[in-house]
């Protein structure tokens, strides 16, 4: 199997036309179903199973969770027209000091699931003048509109759902 590229590691060109967007609108409101999908297929000790450290299935499912005021606070970013993104904390502090493991995970995925809509439907409402309006990504130092915000949260789920499914094969 091909060996993934570290999320850090990975490059992106920001060009993503308007016509695809509800494509990847499907895919941002689709992620909370297959989370639970993949989580009903496991036991708690399955869910919060950490090996060499890294974090767990249900502690995945919480770092998709924390990052969602993340990406509505690009949707106001946008809206009030800064030329810089706020940034993303690289080390994830807010993950790591959670204590995902001893939430439910049933509340996660509630949690998740309705903070997902509610960024999916702000992304809808987005006026379609500022669909193509950049501001510059912090990490990357490119511009991107929200067009493309859908498209790297969308990525960024893919990335986590990918991690997910290796943590699975090794059970």
């Amino acid at each position: 199997m091909v060996a993934r590229l570290k999320w850090a590691d990975r490059k992106f060109d920001f060009s993503q036309p308007a016509g695809l967007f509800p494509m990847t609108l499907e895919r941002l409101y689709g992620t909370p179903v297959r989370l639970m999908h993949i989580a009903s297929s496991l036991t708690e000790a399955q869910l919060k199973k950490k090996t060499d450290g890294a974090w767990s299935v249900q502690e995945h499912v919480g770092h998709l969770l924390d990052l969602e005021s993340l990406h509505d606070g690009r949707i106001d970013d946008f809206l009030e027209g800064k030329p810089v993104l706020r940034a993303a904390d690289m080390n994830n502090a807010k993950t790591n000091e959670a204590d995902h493991n001893s939430s439910d995970i049933k509340d996660l995925l509630k949690r998740f699931r309705d903070e997902r809509n509610h960024f999916v439907k702000r992304l809808e409402n987005i006026p379609e003048e500022f669909l193509l309006r950049c501001s510059v990504h912090p990490r990357l130092k490119v511009p991107m509109s929200p067009v493309d915000l859908a498209f790297f949260t969308a990525e960024h789920d893919d990335q986590h759902l990918a991690i997910i499914r290796e943590l699975i094969s090794k059970m």
